[in-house]
């Protein structure tokens, strides 16, 4: 009997345990679905030259009213230009000469992504932009998207007009189609064109629900990042308005104001004003995002996407829709309606559509959510900047999260503006804002909701708030702590621009900042051939160093790959040992390794490999270590030929160790910064002072070039224009001049616009399998044969891809070599 007790005993309390377990994992799967996402970076091309949130936050809060970004229509949008006509119900004409319009669309940095030029020509601008503002979103979170890593981001982008592609076929002629003209154009290509170009391996998406496209976006890559599908993801959205045909349908609805401006909540809204835009930002999940010392924004709480379903009208918005779609996102984030101090609504303009809105939401923040501190502010983007349609709903997120951080919403009408008659101002939960003024409430919490709803009925709202950090460590670094600083990029001219960006990024920065930057800048970028490394124990400093051009190398010849790198120690273990610990000391990332067990020249090689520098013995330094007290320089540092270490590279002796270990932090900084400038590929994440964490720091100066294919005027009627083939009209070609032939050739597929260095490899320049579709095509119309599509390794430097393909069409025509 007590046998079958002790039994009993022992299966129900493995039940009680397996219950335990049970519920905890059932706990941690409801706590991942509802995993808060971090906001770590954020990028833009908005009207007014908005193209950074610095930029942005003074657009936002303007005293000018008329700080808008409301323009004619630009000289290169003739298609626009032409069917204009300033009377409303014109049949095939539009009524609109005015929209937000970008101040510059057709400049990319080509060269920078390894694009060629013939493709960028062909490129709609809106891939072009995404790469930029992706890039910059990555960069301002301090994640470096190295091609080869295969970091797993997600992309997820909102995109609805494919207008530029439209001009290659002009009038039926499609002479100016080209093998880029599909990959550049279509909605398939936007996302994956990033992931492509960047190395990304999560899941990329485009998404059209037209004006909500780009929340939608922002929904799924939320989703994936709960998913666990990628530990990164970029969610966006473009629009451009390039063509005629969109803008004459919906002016003939009428859906358009004939100013060309929204005046969303207003009484005299007529219709909503258009605009152009791109935006992105960076995400994470917030556990990771603290964990890894990433800037944290605003935290997305919650998201949720419906549709209007059988609603009066396929176009006209649902009101129980949107409460529905609300109510959904707030539950998503588990947040009380109560709490929502700020609504980002989709306020497009109209006398009917702002009504609806402001009841759905009333009914689920404003008085539906009970007793209130204050009335919930309501704005809406689109009455400064218009509606950017795909990229509203981003655009939309991008400033309230400057509003988030700032705690002030700006004025969302003028004084003198009436409001529209048609919504009970005085018996909602809700107002507009007239002037600046600090978050409702106590602003002990700031939450906020951002909606956008797509006229193909297709709902979107997201929970925002702000980001509240634990206490975090203070930057602490012993006095004198010495810091290096990284910067390269893929021209001698862009990194002179950085270099400038970065001298004023210095100014006014304390030791802690100027610790968060040098952070950044070394473990948050990808690093380019073209370098400067400079160190210094202040951000005065550091400056000086810059200014004065002490970086370590010659910039503009770009750094080429180093070669072995030897490591001298001599005996005194004592001295080394002195030195590892004061290295740990300023740099406690590297403590592990300084601690390890063993001898001091053993982990001074350790240390060394955890920062990327593969060292062999070269011998030592005991013939004149001895006299490192007598022979040491007035700055600390040893005479050359009296170090206890020191590193041997290219010809150049790095001292490391020497009479006085203190000084080693110093030294090793200026070894590496020398290593890091002549092209050494180092590791150095761990040279971070104590709480140094990624912070805002400048970005890519991307060098544009115009890109742009311009609109040719529709050809006279009748008989379409055919081309027939262009019979060859060089004569053949001797053995001795193929390789000029096919470096010409090479250069015109490519649309370079300058020589081909033969030491970049094929891809750097743009190359891809559609170029060597169409060097093959040229070299069988010059020669007259047919050949075998050539074989471009996109890897191999152009110079040897020449050389291969020399080899490959004197074969193919039995030339003797």
């Amino acid at each position: 009997m007590a046998t079958n007790t002790e039994e009993l005993r022992r299966v129900i309390t493995d039940q009680l345990a397996l219950s335990r377990r049970l519920k905890a994992r059932v706990a941690e799967l409801e706590e991942r679905r509802h995993e808060p996402v971090a906001v770590v970076g954020m990028a833009m091309r908005l009207p007014g030259s908005v193209d950074t949130p610095d930029g942005f936050r003074d657009f936002l809060y303007s005293d000018d009213p008329d700080a808008r970004a409301i323009t004619p229509i630009p000289e290169d949008r003739p298609a626009l230009r032409a069917v204009y006509h300033p009377e409303p119900g014109t049949e095939g004409r539009s009524y609109a000469d005015r929209a937000a319009f970008l101040s510059d669309i057709a400049s990319f940095d080509a060269s920078f992504f390894g694009i060629s030029h013939r493709e960028a020509e062909s490129m709609d601008p809106q891939q072009r932009m995404l790469l930029e503002v992706s890039w910059e979103a990555l960069e301002r979170a301090g994640i470096a998207p190295r091609r080869q890593d295969r970091l797993p981001v997600g992309v997820f982008v909102g995109v609805m007009a494919a207008e530029y592609g439209q001009r290659l076929a002009q009038g039926g002629d499609y002479s100016r189609m080209d093998p880029y003209s599909a990959t550049g154009s279509g909605h398939c290509f936007t996302a994956g064109r990033i992931s492509y170009a960047l190395g990304l391996s999560g899941p990329a998406a485009s998404v059209d629900t037209a004006c909500s496209s780009s929340l939608v976006a922002l929904h799924q890559a939320v989703r994936a990042l709960r998913g666990g599908e990628c530990d990164y993801a970029l969610a966006g959205g473009a629009n451009l308005i390039l063509g005629a045909d969109l803008m004459v349908a919906l002016c003939q609805s009428e859906a358009l104001s004939p100013s060309g401006r929204s005046r969303t909540f207003l009484a005299d809204a007529d219709g909503y004003g258009r605009g152009e835009g791109v935006g992105m930002v960076a995400l994470m999940r917030l556990s990771d995002a603290v964990a890894q010392q990433r800037p944290v924004l605003a935290v997305l709480r919650g998201t949720a996407v419906n549709h209007d379903g059988a609603s009066s009208g396929f176009t006209v918005p649902s009101g129980p829709a949107q409460q529905e779609v609300v109510r959904s996102a707030l539950a998503d984030a588990r947040t009380d309606p109560s709490t929502v101090g700020y609504v980002e609504a989709h306020g497009t303009g109209t006398a009917l559509g702002d009504p609806v809105e402001v009841g759905a939401l009333d009914a689920v923040v404003g008085n539906g959510a009970g007793r209130r501190a204050a009335p919930v502010a309501l704005g809406s983007l689109k009455s400064r900047m218009g509606h950017l349609e795909a990229a509203a709903g981003i655009a939309g997120v991008l400033k309230t999260v400057l509003l988030l951080r700032d705690g002030r919403i700006p004025a969302g009408a003028e004084k003198n503006d009436p409001l529209n008659p048609l919504i009970p101002w005085d018996r909602i939960g809700l107002d507009v804002p007239c002037t600046v003024r600090p978050w409702p409430g106590d602003g002990a919490e700031r939450v906020a909701g951002v909606s956008a709803f797509g006229l193909s009925g297709t709902n979107a709202h997201v929970v925002l708030a702000a980001h509240a950090p634990s206490p975090a460590d203070p930057v602490t670094a012993p006095q004198g702590h010495p810091e290096l600083l990284t910067l390269s990029a893929r021209s001698p001219e862009a990194l002179a621009a950085l270099v400038q960006r970065t001298r004023i990024d210095l100014a006014g920065r304390d030791a802690a900042g100027t610790a968060a930057l040098c952070h950044t800048m070394r473990a948050g970028r990808v690093h380019f051939a073209h370098r400067v490394a400079v160190t210094g124990d202040t951000a005065a400093a550091l400056d000086a160093a810059l200014a004065e051009g002490d970086g370590g190398g010659d910039p503009s010849a770009g750094a080429v790959p180093v070669g072995r790198i030897g490591l001298a120690v001599d005996g005194d273990e004592v001295a080394v040992e002195a030195a590892l610990n004061a290295v740990a000391e300023h740099f406690p990332r590297l403590r592990p390794v300084v601690e390890r067990p063993g001898d001091a020249a053993g982990r001074l090689r350790g240390l060394l490999a955890r920062l990327g520098v593969t060292t062999t013995p070269v011998g030592d330094t005991s013939a004149t270590a001895g006299g490192a007290g007598r022979d040491e320089e007035p700055d600390g540092g040893p005479r050359p030929g009296t170090a206890h270490a020191r590193l041997e590279s290219s010809g150049r002796s790095l001292p490391l160790v020497g009479a006085d270990p203190s000084r080693t932090p110093h030294l090793l900084t200026a070894a590496l910064a020398a290593l890091y400038a002549g092209g050494a590929e180092l590791r150095l994440d761990a040279l971070a002072a104590a709480g140094a964490a990624f912070t805002e720091a400048p970005t890519y100066p991307f060098q544009h070039k115009r890109f742009w294919l311009d609109e040719e005027p529709a050809p006279l009627q009748g008989a379409p224009e055919t081309h027939a083939a262009q019979p060859a009209t060089a004569p053949g070609l001797t053995p001795e001049e193929m390789v000029p032939f096919l470096t010409e050739e090479l250069a015109t597929a490519l649309k370079a616009d300058c020589a081909l260095s033969p030491e970049v490899s094929f891809a750097e320049v743009g190359g891809d399998s559609f170029t060597a579709m169409l060097i093959t095509r040229s070299v069988e119309q010059r020669l007259g044969t047919d050949l075998p599509t050539l074989d471009c390794p996109v890897e191999m430097p152009v110079g040897e891809l020449v050389r291969h393909l020399e080899q490959q069409v004197t074969t193919a025509l039995g030339w003797q070599r």
